[in-house]
């Protein structure tokens, strides 16, 4: 009797398996044992600090710790006049029932950013932060073509400010043996096998990625949960403006949409893409070959580049 069927049945349901029914499972269990958003107060702090919060995903994950975990908000960013808009905007929309202080921090600039945000939250029991500030290219460039005042800054607010910001706060977790830290990275770095045009970008974020689920492992023990968050591309004014993405879609959430999926699954695994849609595009993406997406992305940042050197030409 033949027993190649079996045997190619056999690796199909293996590979099946491993790209899809278990990610499936994976993400339907670590679903269900995070933290509900009610509970965040309980299980880790009546305070949250949010980086980059006064607009898009962070402003968003802001307003949802607020108005379904009822914690007290520390804003983070670096415009003051931003941080006082933001602020008035939550107040509107979830009540006073919550406190809301802000922190002008400019992590391109800002020497000591550990210092700074520790003084900032001084007396605070802070539960949970979201590490969300970030910046990328202006446009598709290739590496050669980013200036080094770009680059640098991208990886001074990017890596080290996500950095400073985390040791920041997680003094005062270790003292009361609880919180959470959860870092926004991308599929850039993490769903992608490349993001040719914005490779600093791509690099930056995959050094969150690694870096929170390190952390995940050395403090898990220690009652603090850290998590690396993996949107992809999320309706924001970042990705209006360097991949044209002008209103939310089915599978490009808005703000607000990914923040409620995204603040349900804190507490849960190291690495997470909390939107629904994500998680199916980053399955289909394990069935494709490397270098098919790789010339994919490569195509779309050419694309853009040209778009972009058009533009310019016209102003």
């Amino acid at each position: 009797m033949d027993s190649w069927p079996l045997l190619l049945t056999c690796l199909g349901f293996l590979s099946l398996s491993r790209h899809l029914i278990i990610p499936l499972l994976t993400y339907l269990s670590t679903t269900a044992a995070a933290a509900k958003p009610e509970d965040l107060k309980t299980r880790y702090g009546p305070w949250a600090i949010v980086t980059g919060s006064t607009d898009g995903i962070g402003l968003a994950f802001a307003v949802q710790l607020a108005r379904h975990g009822g914690l007290n908000l520390v804003l983070v960013g670096r415009s003051p006049a931003k941080l006082k808009r933001a602020s008035a905007q939550i107040s509107s929309e979830v009540g006073n029932h919550v406190e809301i202080r802000t922190l002008a921090v400019d992590f391109a600039t800002t020497e000591d950013v550990e210092r700074v945000v520790r003084d900032g939250v001084r007396g605070l029991e802070i539960g949970v932060l979201v590490n969300n500030v970030g910046m990328t290219y202006p446009g598709a460039r290739y590496f050669h073509e980013v200036e080094e005042e770009v680059w640098t800054e991208m990886v001074r607010v990017n890596l080290v400010g996500t950095t400073m910001v985390t040791r920041a706060v997680l003094g005062g977790m270790l003292e009361r043996g609880k919180g959470a830290v959860v870092s926004v990275g991308s599929g850039a770095a993490a769903v992608l096998p490349s993001h040719p045009l914005f490779a600093v970008y791509a690099a930056t974020k995959a050094y969150v990625d690694q870096l929170s689920r390190s952390l995940h492992v050395e403090y898990k023990e220690m009652g603090i949960d850290v998590q690396c968050q993996v949107p992809l591309y999320v309706a924001t004014e970042m990705t209006r403006k360097v991949a044209m993405i002008e209103q939310p879609s089915l599978f490009i959430p808005s703000p607000e949409a990914y923040a409620e999926a995204a603040v349900r699954r804190i507490g849960g695994e190291a690495r997470c893409t909390p939107y629904w849609a994500h998680s199916v595009q980053w399955y289909l993406a394990r069935l494709v070959p490397e270098f098919l997406l790789d010339s994919w992305r490569l195509s779309i940042g050419i694309s853009r580049r040209e778009l972009d050197i058009v533009r310019c030409s016209q102003t």
